[in-house]
């Protein structure tokens, strides 16, 4: 029982991590590039949105299985 745990901590930790440099990576080449060229600023927020919105669904999808795993256990007897 204590390895699910741990399992299921990790998922969340790494998720969350991959997710936070994912966003940072996207919000500094959005500021970048709209530097660059302000006049693209409206069609650039829209795509920063969307996949910093794909993202953090990714994310949540770990949350989902890690809480799959923490409460249900389909590999538990």
């Amino acid at each position: 029982m204590g390895l699910i745990a741990i399992a299921c901590g990790l998922i969340v930790a790494l998720g969350a991590l991959g997710a936070s440099i994912g966003i940072a990576m996207v919000g500094s080449k959005y500021l970048e590039s709209s530097a660059r060229q302000p006049e693209l600023i409206g069609p650039l927020q829209t795509k920063l949105f969307l996949i910093a919105g794909l993202i953090d669904a990714a994310f949540l999808i770990g949350v989902a299985i890690a809480l799959l795993f923490a409460f249900v256990n389909p590999f538990g007897g």
